[in-house]
């Protein structure tokens, strides 16, 4: 029989249950069974609690059939548990490292308590951590164990589950069962420590609580807060069967005045036009269990009158005052910054107040750059699959001359722009929209992203600044909230956004539809692009798109193509495509090197070439999509990594062939490692975990279920049975012979 029982719930906690599932098993303290509970999630933490039972005997996955709450959640597994002593933990929060071993030691010493209550700290999705501030109630000073009478202020130690072990024993003598609903930890955890025989406490923070932006209970706006009047109810008719309980009333009806204005006060959290109807059974509550005995600190007695008196329309009045105060004193600043603009906005709130038209979508990509990328790719379907939705697309001038025939272009910041804004029920990015932009009722907002994260985004960049350049993270947050879906190429694309953009969005993991042309492109394609290019014809087209150095004030070239050349002989060209944050210098190389960064389709690029080269660019896990080589150039990986901080170390999980100098990389060409078996079996690992979806049906997908409503989308074809189009190399019956290539000898030379 274990120690410990570890009962941790799961539902819609994908990007979390990861770590909370390994914050348990690295324990140091190893007697322990770790009970992970699917509650009928729909996405994946199903399978991520499959995969962490596999490879641990001490993980007992349990499937429920459909949703059933945290609270049936948590009583599946406890009637699963084994162990001495039960902790729940919910599965976006952590322990902290040697949490059980100092939880064990404590019950050793204080005699095997029925309950140990110890600490949390809170951690907030801004990186920040803070300890509660009731640690005075966990001093392990005095006699222990001890009866709740002896220290009754324990119970204003927040009342949730997860921050205490109870001997399994004594749950089941007292018959302790979670409720369903909102507010289940309340019937829990009154009882349990009303009736525990002995209590300790530890403390030391064994959890840290996960505040997320989104997607806690407590700040999603829900008509089942009301679930928390039902809750009381439990817990007084608890009381009611125990008479030796009795003299606790008092301090209990007090804690749920408390909680009720919590509940009422915060503005997250009751839907609109509902205030009146929660106070007033808040007062029917009030009324019923009264119990005087325990005084009312002076701060609290306006709450407290809110709820005996049902004050709800003089709470809305000093509510009303308090945020007119606040905004007044910053009143001039935004004025100020809104001169400039005051006939476009005003413009603006015009059209927002005039129809949404259905038949309208705008699109944008990279800020105005051209038409291209997924948004690209979406709006072509946009036309195929539903041709009574009129596109548009969003451009600065400069690049006006990139939109194809078929969407309407809009330069950006005109009247035209703003009303496509305000009036289309699509809108479609690869990034955020305009700041001021409004997202009204009914719009659709798709966020399309442009790429697989290799490099640290979103909030993780909040500990990278020389990669975040002053980055506001409130505003991106505001930017976030408009997201209505987010497209993932795969699940490790999928659990890194919804951890670092925190929002209620609802992620398709359907694939990138730039990637759709990969699978659809012919021979003729490739040739047409190939020739339009000016490559020559029985040449290796390597494309090198390296990107950008957060490290690097001045941004320069990690390669000397001209040397890179010279050495591999007149049968390669070099395809370079410098990142569109820095302008580069690309040299000629006797007409052997085609500058190609403002080529405005890099999925173009892809398939007139023959091979990728690269450093620690996206790009790769696209190009992986069409079966071709990569190679991946990783000389300053340290710096790059430490600068900017990666997801996983691509020297260890590569998409083909590594060089770690220049050298090497020569090597690499000259040998033909670079297409080689090896080069091969990497490339298939990596297009297995990173391209699940990419099966040119990925616009369609989207389409079908943003726009058409249908709810069956077109299903995945089989890794096996894509057949993406080959290279010209690959081909051609006449093949370089590229074992020829002299080795690379002497010092490097740099031309920089």
């Amino acid at each position: 029989m274990p120690r410990f029982s570890v009962i941790v719930p799961a539902y819609k906690v994908q990007a979390y249950l990861h770590e909370c599932l390994e914050s348990v098993l690295s324990q140091s303290y190893t007697d322990f069974e770790l009970i992970a509970v699917d509650d009928g999630s729909p996405d994946a933490c199903g399978e991520i609690i499959d995969e962490f039972a596999a490879r641990d005997p001490r993980v007992r996955a349990l499937h429920l059939p459909e949703n059933a709450g945290l609270g049936p959640a948590r009583n599946a597994g406890l009637a699963q548990a084994t162990g001495d002593y039960l902790l729940f933990l919910d599965s976006d929060d952590t322990l902290t490292p040697d949490a059980l071993r100092a939880i064990a030691g404590r019950l050793k010493d204080t005699g095997e308590p029925d309950v140990l209550v110890y600490d949390y700290a809170t951690a907030f999705w801004t990186g920040e951590t803070e300890r509660h501030r009731f640690t005075e109630q966990l001093t392990e000073q005095g006699p222990a164990p001890f009866r709740l009478e002896d220290r009754p202020g324990l119970l204003r130690v927040l009342m949730v589950a997860w921050n205490k072990a109870y001997r399994r024993d004594f749950v089941e003598r007292v018959g302790l069962t979670f409720p369903p609903g909102y507010y289940e930890d309340t019937p829990w955890t009154y009882p349990a420590l009303l009736t525990a025989g002995s209590i300790a406490t530890l403390d030391r923070v064994c959890v840290h609580y996960r505040r997320r932006r989104a997607g806690n209970i407590l700040s999603t706006t829900s008509r089942r807060h009301f679930d928390v009047l039902d809750q009381y109810d439990r817990v007084f008719a608890f009381i009611d069967r125990r008479p030796e309980l009795a003299h606790w009333r008092p301090v209990l009806f007090r804690r749920m005045v408390d909680h009720l204005t919590t509940v009422f006060t915060r503005p997250d959290r009751l839907p609109r036009g509902s205030r009146g109807e929660f106070l007033r059974r808040a007062r029917a509550h009030y009324r019923r269990y009264r119990t005087p005995g325990a005084p009312v600190p002076l701060r609290s007695r306006l709450r407290h009158g809110l709820v005996h008196l049902g004050l709800h329309r003089t709470y809305r009045v000093l509510q009303a005052a308090t945020i007119l105060r606040r905004r007044t004193g910053g009143g001039a600043a935004g004025l100020a910054r809104a001169l400039k603009a005051v006939c476009l906005q005003a413009h603006y709130r015009i059209q927002l107040r005039l129809p949404l038209r259905a038949d309208r979508a705008v699109f944008a990509a990279y800020w105005g750059r051209g038409h291209g990328c997924n948004p690209g790719a979406l709006e072509s379907a946009f036309r195929a699959l539903a041709p009574q939705v009129r596109t548009a697309w969003i451009v600065r001038p400069e690049h006006r001359h990139a939109v194809p025939p078929g969407p309407r272009p809009l330069v950006s910041g005109t009247a035209a722009y703003w009303t496509a804004l305000a009036r289309s029920k699509y809108l479609v990015n690869n990034v955020n929209f305009d700041r001021r932009m409004v997202k009204r009722p009914g719009q659709v907002f798709v966020q399309t992203q442009h790429g697989t994260p290799l490099k640290h985004m979103g909030l993780d960049l909040q500990e990278r600044p020389a990669a975040a350049r002053d980055m506001d993270f409130a505003e991106l947050l505001r930017g976030v909230d408009k997201w209505d879906y987010v497209l993932s190429a795969n699940r490790h694309t999928t659990l890194t956004w919804e951890r670092v953009y925190p929002g209620g969005y609802t992620t398709l993991e359907y694939g990138y539809p730039r990637n759709d042309v990969f699978q659809r492109a012919t021979a003729a394609d490739v040739a047409r692009l190939r020739e339009e290019l000016g490559i020559p014809r029985d040449t290796v087209a390597i494309l090198y798109a390296p990107t950008h150095r957060d490290y690097r004030r001045t941004q320069r070239a990690a390669l000397d193509l001209e040397r890179l050349l010279d050495r591999l002989g007149p049968r390669f060209v070099i395809l370079a495509r410098a990142h569109y944050w820095q302008p580069a210098t690309v040299p000629r190389a006797d007409g052997r090197v085609i500058d190609v960064s403002d080529h405005p389709s890099v999925e173009s690029l892809c398939l007139a070439s023959d091979a990728l080269l690269t450093d620690y660019s996206s790009i790769m896990f696209d190009y992986a999509g069409l079966d071709r080589p990569i190679v991946v150039h990783a000389e300053d990986w340290e710096a790059y990594e430490a600068a900017r901080g990666t997801y996983f170390d691509v020297r260890a999980f590569p998409p083909g062939a590594v060089a770690r100098s220049e050298d090497e990389l020569i090597d690499i060409f000259a040998t033909g490692h670079w297409r080689g078996s090896r080069s091969a079996q990497l490339r298939a690992a990596f297009r297995e975990r990173f391209c699940p979806y990419d099966d040119g049906r990925a616009a369609e997908r989207v389409v079908r279920r943003v726009v058409l409503g249908e709810t069956e989308v077109p299903p995945v074809v089989p890794l096996a049975e894509r057949r993406p189009v080959p290279s010209a190399a690959a081909a051609s019956h006449t093949r370089p012979a590229l074992t020829t290539v002299p080795q690379p000898s002497g010092p490097r030379v740099t031309s920089h």
